[in-house]
C-alpha cells in the first residue's frame, strides 16, 4: 500500500454505516481494514486497497454487503451466554407470559435479533420447554435473525464444537445433543424446529412486518448489537423494536447497553445481575402525520387514552368515516396500534356504516395483528373478506394470522384464493412457497418463488412491495434468490 496516500477508511466506515449501520469510527479503522483484507479476495482484489476503493467507487448490492458482513461481524457466542438474563427469561419473563396465555391463546412469539450462529436462539427454545411442559400444545414461534448468512448457516445446521459449551454442563449437552462426528454435537431435532431462521438487515429492512413475521412479539433480544451501531441507527432501531413488540412485551440488551436515555419508551425492570425493559402500554409516542384532524392532536395527550373529547371531535367532524381513517393510520403508522384499535372502536360503536367500510376494517385488522390480538384479528379479516369477498389483500391477511395461529391448511387455501383474485399478487406467491417449504414440498416451493420472482421484474428495486409494510422489491428479490439457490431444490 501507498503509505503517501491515505487510505479511504473514513469513508468507507461511512458508506458501511448507511448501508448496515455497522458503526467503524476511526478507533476501530484497524478492525475495519482487517475485515477488508479478508474480503478482498471473495472480490476478486489482491489487497485491502484496491477492495476499498472498489467498495466505494461499485453500486454494491445487497448480495455484495452480505459478503462484506461476514467479515464484518463477530459471531462469538455460546449457549446461554450472559446468564443472568437466561435467568430473568427462565424465572420471571416466560412464567408472566405463560400465565397470561394459558387460559386463552395458547401462544409465544420470541425474536432472537442479531442470532449469531444460533446459539441465543437455541438455548431460548430450550428454556421453553424445561419451562412449559405441554409446549407441544402451544404455538411457539422462535424467530432467529442475522445479516450474516454465513452464520445462518452454521445455525440452521445445529452442529457445534466444545467452545459453544463453556456455560454449559455435560448433563445439558447429553440431554439436548446428539455426537456429529469428533467433538461436535447437533441439536435436537424436536428443539430445532422451534426456530425459524431467516436472513434480517436491522439497519435497512423495514419492521414490524406480517410479511417477515416481526411482529407482535412477546419476547425480544437484540444482544451485543448496539454498541457496533451509530446512534441515529439505534435509537431507530430501539423504536422499531418497541412497534414490534405486544404491550407489555420484553426487550432484552446487553448490560453494556443500557441506558435510561435510549429507552424512554419502555420501563425498566431490575433483576439480579441484569436489566430488562418492558414496554409501557398505552403507547407514549406521537405520530408525525399531519393528516391527524388537529381536534385529535389537542385532545389526544401521548399518555392519555382516546376519551369523550377524541369522541365527540370525531362524530362531530365533517367527514367522519374520513377524520376517522386519517387518525387510525397516523396512529398506526406510528407504532400505536393500540391507540389506532380504540379510535376504530369508537367509530364503530357510534356508526353501522363505518363497520362496514373495508378501509377501516383493513387498518382494524392490520392493528390488531401487529398489537397480537390474534383472536380479534382472525374476525376483522373475516368481517372484512365478508365486506369484500373479492379483496386479495383481506384474504392475504386473513392467511397470515391463521399461519400464526398454526392453522396451515386454511392459512394455505386463503393465500390460494388471494392469487386466484389477483395473480399478481407478489407476497402471497412468496409466502405460498413459505408454507410448501415448511412442509417440505420443495418442488411446489420453488415453483412459487419462480413465480414471485418473475412478477418483480418489472418493479423498481427500491419501490416497497405492495402490503410488505417496508420490505423493498431489491430486498425480496433477494430473499427468493437465496432460498431457490439453497438445498430445498
Amino acid at each position: 500500500m501507498n503509505a503517501s496516500a491515505p487510505a479511504p477508511w473514513d469513508r468507507l466506515s461511512e458508506l458501511i454505516a448507511a448501508r448496515t449501520g455497522l458503526h467503524f469510527p476511526p478507533e476501530r479503522h484497524a478492525d475495519l481494514q482487517r475485515a477488508v483484507v479478508a474480503a478482498a479476495p471473495e472480490f476478486g482484489f489482491a489487497n485491502d486497497r484496491a477492495c476499498a476503493e472498489w467498495l466505494l467507487s461499485a453500486r454494491l448490492s445487497s448480495a455484495d454487503l452480505r459478503t462484506l458482513a461476514t467479515h464484518l461481524t463477530i459471531g462469538e457466542t455460546y449457549f446461554f451466554r450472559e446468564r443472568p438474563s437466561f435467568n430473568a427469561v427462565a424465572n420471571e419473563v416466560l412464567p408472566i407470559l405463560i400465565h397470561r396465555r394459558r387460559a386463552g391463546n395458547k401462544r409465544l412469539r420470541i425474536w432472537s435479533a442479531a442470532c449469531s450462529t444460533g446459539e441465543e436462539a437455541y438455548s431460548l427454545a430450550i428454556l421453553v420447554q424445561q419451562i412449559l411442559p405441554d409446549w407441544q400444545e402451544w404455538n411457539i414461534s422462535i424467530l432467529a435473525t442475522d445479516i450474516n448468512p454465513m452464520f445462518l448457516r452454521k445455525a440452521e445446521a445445529g452442529i457445534y464444537g466444545e467452545w459453544s459449551f463453556r456455560e454449559s454442563g455435560p448433563d445439558f449437552r447429553q440431554r439436548y445433543f446428539t455426537p456429529a462426528g469428533e467433538r461436535r454435537y447437533r441439536i435436537r431435532a424436536d428443539v430445532r424446529e422451534l426456530v425459524t431462521f431467516a436472513e434480517l438487515n436491522l439497519a435497512q429492512d423495514g419492521f414490524p412486518s406480517v410479511a417477515t413475521d416481526t411482529n407482535a412479539m412477546d419476547l425480544i433480544l437484540c444482544r451485543n448489537v448496539l454498541i457496533y451501531f451509530t446512534p441515529a441507527h439505534t435509537r431507530k432501531l430501539i423504536a422499531s423494536m418497541r412497534h414490534a413488540l405486544v404491550d407489555d412485551g420484553w426487550l432484552i440488551v446487553a448490560p453494556s447497553e443500557c441506558s435510561q436515555a435510549l429507552f424512554t419508551g419502555f420501563t425498566p425492570v431490575n433483576f439480579p445481575g441484569s436489566i430488562l425493559y418492558r414496554k409501557r402500554g398505552p403507547n407514549v409516542s406521537v405520530p408525525c402525520s399531519t393528516d391527524i384532524p388537529q381536534v385529535f392532536k389537542n385532545d389526544l395527550a401521548p399518555s392519555q387514552p382516546l376519551g369523550e373529547p377524541a369522541v365527540d371531535a370525531l362524530l362531530s367532524a365533517v367527514d367522519p368515516h374520513t377524520a376517522l381513517l386519517d387518525t387510525a393510520r397516523a396512529f398506526y403508522v406510528g407504532g400505536r396500534y393500540g391507540d389506532a384499535v380504540t379510535a376504530l372502536r369508537i367509530g364503530f360503536e357510534a356508526s353501522a356504516a363505518a363497520r362496514a367500510d373495508t378501509r377501516l376494517l383493513s387498518v382494524y385488522a392490520h392493528a390488531l395483528a401487529n398489537q397480537g390480538d390474534l383472536s380479534a384479528a382472525l374476525e376483522a379479516s373475516e368481517r372484512w373478506i365478508e365486506r369484500d369477498k373479492l379483496d386479495a389483500a383481506a384474504h392475504y391477511l386473513n392467511a397470515m394470522v391463521l399461519q400464526e395461529h398454526g392453522e396451515r391448511t386454511r392459512s394455505r387455501g386463503a393465500l390460494q384464493r388471494a392469487v386466484h383474485l389477483q395473480p399478481e399478487f407478489t407476497l402471497a406467491h412468496f409466502a405460498l412457497g413459505n408454507c410448501a417449504r415448511a412442509e417440505a414440498r420443495h418442488a411446489e416451493a420453488q415453483k412459487h418463488f419462480r413465480n414471485a420472482a418473475r412478477l418483480l421484474e418489472t418493479l423498481e428495486t427500491d419501490e416497497p412491495v405492495p402490503e410488505s409494510e417496508g420490505l423493498t422489491v431489491g430486498r425480496l428479490r433477494e430473499i427468493i434468490t437465496a432460498l431457490t439457490l439453497g438445498n430445498d431444490a
